[in-house]
């Protein structure tokens, strides 16, 4: 008996056709009924743009016009609006058939608070982070290269000393408390304008507090801050590298989480769970969506108990994946198959793969 010749190319196209074999064997009947439950989703995918930030450098409008082309229909700010007035911006995102509801660009403090507020208003923002100070002018920084800026020219790892990452420094009971009521204060403000605060979180919110480690900042916001002020937006990559059961917290909080960050990552499934959430990042890395471990299905179709009105796809490490913008692609074509069909193709698409023309 004779066998055909084992190649590095039918080695991986094998390996890369598993996810898809897999979710073809699948009940079709089971199928079905999870297609159901979330293709109404599948119409308004949104992305992040600090996934394409090293394209919205260079051609900020143009990139905003092939994410449309590929199929998105909403975006989230991450890094300013181009110098843009609200309404030449909301024009802008009119022209190409995208909408905003949420930034996380949010507005400076001070005595333009209110006006910052009501150009995000004519944006048609509806979601906001929390203020952040006036950021001090640097000799020789780039404008905008605040808290994500030292991101913007692909830089994707992340270390202790980035405060407001995913590894920032554990805080007290009553540092926790002083955030919740700074964020209610907003969102009283806010409110006047039709938006609400938003809470994102990396791993770090669902450390233990050092004075209260019974608790963690999570469970102070959940707690204290008030539903019709502020809405957590769930970034449920960061989430499930901490540890915490999504289905457990929709359930337990349910119509606080109306935003969330859609993020999908390899080496979840063998992660040491006796290390804190903050030691165990570098143990995960992040891909596509569907190229990844995370299975999104039972999330979405617990949409309603969690309150959900949009929702992002995020890949913090796009640039240096190999091409930000196939990565988009190949993000919109999983999810947008995994919210109709139940299933993903789940393959792995780089420049590099002899599939890559298939999302091209």
């Amino acid at each position: 008996m004779s066998f055909p010749a084992i190649t590095r190319r039918s080695m991986l196209k094998g390996l890369l056709a598993a996810p898809v074999i897999a979710a073809v064997a699948a009940p079709e009947r089971s199928l079905a009924q999870a297609a159901a439950t979330t293709a109404r989703w599948a119409s308004q995918i949104g992305i992040e743009l600090y996934t394409v930030r090293d394209l919205m450098e260079r051609d900020f409008e143009g990139t905003l016009a092939k994410l449309a082309a590929l199929g998105y229909r909403e975006v989230e700010p991450a890094n300013g609006y181009n110098n843009m007035s609200p309404k030449a911006f909301r024009a802008m995102l009119d022209r190409h058939g995208l909408s905003a509801p949420s930034t996380h660009s949010g507005p400076s403090t001070g005595a333009g608070l209110e006006q910052e507020l009501e150009g995000f208003q004519t944006m048609g923002i509806q979601y906001t982070s929390v203020p952040m100070p006036p950021v001090p002018i640097v000799p020789g920084r780039k404008p905008g290269s605040g808290m994500l800026g030292s991101y913007f020219e692909g830089h994707n790892s992340f270390t202790q000393a980035e405060a407001f990452g995913p590894r920032q420094p554990l805080i007290s009971l009553g540092e926790a408390q002083r955030r919740a009521a700074e964020l209610n204060r907003y969102g009283k403000i806010a409110s006047k304008f039709g938006i609400k605060m938003l809470v994102h979180n990396h791993t770090g919110e669902f450390m233990p507090l050092t004075d209260a480690p019974q608790r963690t900042e999570y469970d102070v916001y959940l707690k204290e801050t008030d539903p019709s002020l502020v809405t957590m937006q769930l970034d449920i990559g960061w989430a499930t590298i901490a540890g915490q059961d999504i289905p457990a917290l929709f359930r337990a909080n349910p119509g606080r989480f109306e935003l969330w960050h859609i993020k999908d990552m390899f080496g979840i499934r063998s992660l040491n769970t006796r290390l804190p959430p903050m030691e165990r990042i570098d143990a995960v890395t992040f891909e596509p969506f569907g190229v990844g471990q995370l299975d999104y299905q039972p999330f979405f179709e617990l949409a309603d108990t969690a309150g959900l009105r949009h929702f992002c796809v995020e890949q913090d490490n796009a640039a240096t994946w190999g091409d930000s913008l196939a990565a988009a692609r190949v993000s919109l074509i999983n999810l947008r198959d995994m919210l109709t069909t139940g299933k993903v193709r789940g393959a792995l698409y780089r420049k590099t793969d002899p599939y890559y023309r298939d999302v091209k």
